[in-house]
């Protein structure tokens, strides 16, 4: 690295290693996500820009789904469609009244809604479970995305399937974008010794996927396929509480729904995310805000890198 160059590492991963590897390294900053904005037709209508589909919610675990429901009808897609047990869709509906239902008639998911044609993208796995017969309806799920090429955001539960099951890994569609966070990165990838060797397994398990791999936490990072990896500028501590990872992959799916290629819409989801959570926490303070604030908070977000 030249004298004129500024290159951003997080803390504990040193310029020599940074130097040495293969991964290019990048910032997000305000700037470069204009940069990747869609602009919005003048003349379209719900139809013009996606139809996202959330497969989330088990019994007692509705809240995910509604998380995630209320992020993606903040991302500019067109549509948005919850599949989760029919028993579990109440408080949804009653918060989002904007979205549509896909009913399963289990407790849990078991089977896949009818008519999948009708997607432009699915986000799985928030408040899922772990059940053999979530295993086997995610397995089939995966297999349809693949053969039709699909955009898949796969989260939570669903990356615990994932890492359980070589078989499920293997049929991960290429281009999906995975959103672990360190416990869900660590059943993947197994224990790492340092920062360094944390990206190094990251970065492999991009490169193996051929998949965006978001890493959940401070200065999120975004490896893109095994090429590069950037980490994040935006959000706080005031987002280390239960649902902000729903809130992410809601969001997330909605933007490929409106048209962003994964790694695009995997960085401004991220970007987005974290400034709605900054702009709540300096209404709510850090201890006070909730994963649901963030939502409330996208709105403005979005205004100010318009």
């Amino acid at each position: 690295m030249n004298e004129h160059e500024i290159m951003f590492l997080p803390p504990g991963v040193g310029e020599e290693f940074a130097e040495g590897s293969m991964l290019g390294f990048g910032y997000v900053t305000a700037d470069y996500v204009r940069s990747l904005l869609i602009p919005r037709s003048i003349d379209a209508h719900k139809g013009t820009y996606g139809h996202a589909l959330l497969i989330c919610g088990s019994r007692g675990m509705s809240g995910a789904a509604a998380l995630s429901v209320g992020a993606a009808l903040r991302s500019g897609c067109g549509l948005v469609t919850i599949h989760l047990p029919e028993n579990e869709r109440f408080p949804v509906a009653a918060n989002f009244p904007s979205a549509l239902y896909s009913l399963d008639d289990g407790p849990f998911f078991t089977s896949m809604p009818c008519d999948m044609s009708k997607y432009s993208v699915v986000g799985v796995g928030c408040g899922l479970g772990v059940h053999e017969q979530t295993a086997f309806a995610l397995g089939e799920l995966l297999e349809y995305c693949t053969a039709v090429n699909m955009p898949m955001v796969v989260d939570a539960d669903a990356l615990n399937l994932i890492a359980a099951d070589s078989g499920l890994r293997r049929s991960v569609p290429r281009g999906s974008v995975l959103t672990p966070h360190l416990g869900e990165l660590r059943r993947l990838v197994g224990e790492w010794s340092s920062e360094e060797h944390k990206i190094d397994l990251a970065s492999a398990l991009a490169a193996e996927m051929d998949s965006i791999i978001v890493v959940k936490g401070p200065n999120t990072a975004i490896f893109d396929c095994g090429r590069s990896v950037v980490f994040n500028s935006t959000g706080n501590s005031g987002m280390a509480k239960g649902g902000s990872g729903d809130v992410l992959t809601g969001f997330i799916t909605g933007l490929l729904a409106r048209g962003y290629d994964p790694y695009s819409g995997a960085v401004l989801g991220v970007y987005l995310h974290g400034l709605a959570g900054d702009k709540a926490m300096e209404y709510f303070g850090a201890e006070a805000m909730n994963s649901g604030d963030i939502i409330e908070f996208l709105p403005e977000a979005w205004k100010e890198i318009e």
